[in-house]
């Protein structure tokens, strides 16, 4: 495990994306933290202001190489198998990386109207510490 990825617990949207990713990763390169567990990320300093800028990557080797947003996606992508074909094609067409960036803001501010909002925090099998402790996994 090399990466921390931070998402909405709440988001449909990002619980099926997160879910998607431990299927296909297997907790191998990435654990999970959601952004309602406020006791894990405030100390990495992580603030509720900070999570609203969209999903967040953290090297676990170097915590201060962090991604957000489209970029922690794209950041994402580019780490799995193949996945960095693609997102250098995508960053290498002029005017897509822009798109994609106002693409994901509009997603991002509008997730819960969009896609809706669970009752219950996701937590992921593959969470930082294997101490799974809010939410359900449903």
């Amino acid at each position: 495990m090399n990466y921390y990825v931070i998402y909405d617990g709440q988001c449909n949207l990002c619980v099926t994306l997160v879910q998607l990713l431990e299927n296909l990763d297997q907790g191998k390169l990435f654990r999970y933290i959601s952004m309602q567990d406020e006791q894990i990320l405030s100390a990495w300093g992580i603030t509720t202001q900070d999570c609203e800028q969209g999903m967040i990557l953290i090297d676990a080797n170097s915590s201060s190489r962090r991604w957000q947003g489209s970029d922690a996606a794209e950041e994402i992508g580019r780490l799995l198998p193949l996945g960095s074909l693609f997102v250098e094609a995508y960053r290498a067409l002029p005017g897509v990386k822009w798109l994609g960036d106002r693409f994901y803001e509009q997603i991002r501010d509008h997730r819960y109207t969009l896609f809706g909002k669970r009752a219950d925090t996701y937590q992921s099998a593959y969470c930082i510490d294997g101490n799974c402790k809010i939410g359900n996994d449903s």
